[in-house]
């Protein structure tokens, strides 16, 4: 399974995904703009995404809720036991109150991995982000903090607007 990730304005996006009614794809907005994810088996319709292939997964993605994508750049040497670290995460978090889905990426075209999950609100996730810190941190505890990353690790949020309809540019 993979998952191809573009960007764009809301509103250009969201048409991708509505002229693709069959796929499981996903836009989600924040203050610096939009995201279309698109979880597939086969190609995407993506000209040019960001790729990556699931390394880990628990629950399914649903259009709605607050996504939170942790981009964590790895140096090439440690990908390996990076990715070793981190296949329990799903299983760690899947009974966590409010979480909708998770997912852990390797990246196919970059060096930066992702922890993207799906909360039913801001409130769950608040209550979880201790949970949600230690255990990512747990990923990397026995790895050589100075040469694990190529620079410093960082998270981003999104909401998947309950009204898909919305006009947001």
């Amino acid at each position: 399974m993979n998952v191809y990730i573009a960007t764009g304005t809301f509103q250009y996006l969201k048409e991708i995904e509505e002229r693709y009614p069959s796929e499981l794809m996903v836009t989600m907005v924040n203050e610096d703009g939009a995201l279309l994810l698109h979880e597939t088996s086969t190609q995407t319709v993506f000209k040019e995404p960001s790729k990556y292939e699931v390394l880990a997964t628990s629950g399914l993605i649903e259009k709605k809720g607050l996504v939170v994508i942790n981009h964590i750049p790895v140096t090439e040497e440690n990908r390996s036991l990076f990715e070793y670290r981190l296949k329990d995460i799903p299983r760690l978090l899947e009974k966590e109150m409010g979480l909708i889905a998770i997912r852990v990426l390797r990246p196919l075209s970059s060096n930066v991995y992702i922890i993207l999950t799906i909360w039913d609100s801001q409130l769950t996730f608040e209550n979880s982000k201790n949970l949600l810190d230690s255990t990512i941190e747990k990923g990397y505890e026995y790895v050589n903090h100075s040469n694990i990353f190529i620079s410093a690790p960082y998270v981003s949020k999104y909401t998947i607007p309950a009204d898909q309809k919305g006009s947001h540019d």
